[in-house]
């Protein structure tokens, strides 16, 4: 006797296949926008030639994004996540506070995995942002988020007790946000060509250096 499946069971197939199949084309999307923003530039990159690029329509694009800032931003949270199925920021926050050096390296390592995804579409932001009003809008939220998230990592190292007599949460707040900033990265790697090893040690040390000032 034939199995009859249930028309609910069939739905559920069907939903969670199209939420696959709409996810997919998201990331593919941001991918292609992360290619042409740094091939090209901010102003080349449009709507239009990302639809063309994933050959979807523009309304299927702007269907997942509102405009040019939020397609940005979706950019800049992907290129956060890092390397490998756990984003970054979920591995950074299991890392053990009780060891100090340990920590600082593990911070480091993350530092150095996820500038070279993230540095470049944040200085093509910040040098654009001039010539676009909604741009220079999206690279202060930006900011203030990479700000806000370096808090919770000072408030980290108060709670563990690893911060000086004298320093507050906001000045080491401060300092990680100085060792993660995209012009450092652009600064000792871009230019100065440094190795991403070396680059991971120098944002460990600088930050240990920091901690013990007093």
């Amino acid at each position: 006797m034939p199995i009859v499946k249930s028309p609910s069971a069939k739905r559920r197939y069907d939903a969670s296949s199209r939420r696959a199949s709409a996810e997919r084309l998201s990331e593919t999307i941001v991918a292609a926008a992360r290619r042409m923003l740094l091939s090209d530039g901010y102003a080349p990159t449009t709507i239009p030639r990302i639809a063309a690029e994933c050959r979807v329509s523009v309304e299927s694009v702007y269907k997942r994004v509102p405009g040019k800032p939020a397609l940005v931003r979706a950019v800049v949270e992907q290129a956060l996540r890092g390397a490998g199925t756990v984003p970054a920021e979920t591995r950074s926050d299991a890392i053990p506070t009780d060891d100090l050096a340990a920590l600082l390296r593990g911070w480091g390592q993350l530092t150095a995995e996820v500038a070279p995804r993230v540095a470049p579409v944040l200085l093509l932001v910040r040098d654009a942002a001039a010539q676009d009003r909604g741009l220079a809008e999206l690279a202060c939220d930006l900011d203030e988020s990479r700000r806000s998230r370096m808090s919770v990592n000072a408030s980290r190292l108060k709670s563990a007790g690893h911060l000086p007599k004298g320093m507050s949460v906001k000045q080491a707040a401060d300092v990680l946000w100085t060792y993660s900033s995209p012009e450092l990265f652009e600064l000792l790697v871009i230019r100065r060509r440094w190795s991403l090893a070396h680059f991971a040690t120098f944002v460990a040390r600088g930050i240990a250096a920091q901690l013990a000032a007093d």
